[in-house]
C-alpha cells in the first residue's frame, strides 16, 4: 500500500530521505531538517550562479520534491549571478543557514557537492563544474565526481 496514495510521491519521498542520509553521513549531522535547509541553502547558491540552461539541465536529475525545492522562488531573468569568488559563494550560505549549530560554510557545500555527484551522472557533474568560476569550482573536488551516478 502507497503511504501518499500515488507511487510517484512515495518514490521521491523516498529519494528525497536517501540524498539526506548521505549528506547528513557527510556533515556529521543527526538532523534531517537541518540537512535539508543545507541541500536547499547550496542549490539556490549553486542555481543562482549557473547559466539558465545549465541549472535547467541540473535540475532535470534531480528527484521530483528536491527539483522543486531547487525550483523554489527562482526568477531566472537575471541569472547567473555575477559573483565570481569562492569567498562570495560561501558567504551566500553563510547568511542563508539560519540554524544555530556551527556551520561552516565551506563544509556545507562540500558535502551537498559530493551528495550531487553519488545521485547524478558524471558527465552534468562536470558540465555543472565548468559552468562555475574556477575559484567557486574548486569547492566541488575532481574526486568528488569520479563516483558519480551513470
Amino acid at each position: 500500500m502507497s503511504a501518499t496514495g500515488l507511487e510517484v510521491f512515495d518514490r521521491t519521498i523516498q529519494t528525497t530521505n536517501i540524498w539526506l542520509d548521505d549528506l547528513m553521513r557527510e556533515l556529521g549531522w543527526p538532523d534531517r531538517q537541518q540537512a535539508f535547509h543545507a541541500l536547499r541553502v547550496v542549490l539556490h547558491t549553486l542555481r543562482d550562479r549557473l547559466p539558465v540552461n545549465s541549472a535547467a539541465h541540473l535540475a532535470a536529475q534531480l528527484p521530483l520534491m528536491i527539483r522543486g525545492l531547487f525550483y523554489e522562488g527562482w526568477k531566472p531573468t537575471d541569472k547567473p549571478a555575477h559573483e565570481r569568488t569562492r569567498d562570495e559563494f560561501l558567504m551566500h550560505i553563510t547568511d542563508s543557514f539560519v540554524f544555530t549549530i556551527e556551520a561552516d560554510s565551506r563544509q556545507i557545500a562540500t558535502a551537498v557537492f559530493h551528495v550531487l555527484s553519488k545521485h547524478i551522472s558524471a558527465g552534468e557533474v562536470e558540465k555543472i563544474r565548468h559552468s562555475l568560476p574556477e575559484a567557486v569550482r574548486s569547492l566541488w573536488p575532481v574526486e568528488a565526481t569520479a563516483g558519480a551516478a551513470t
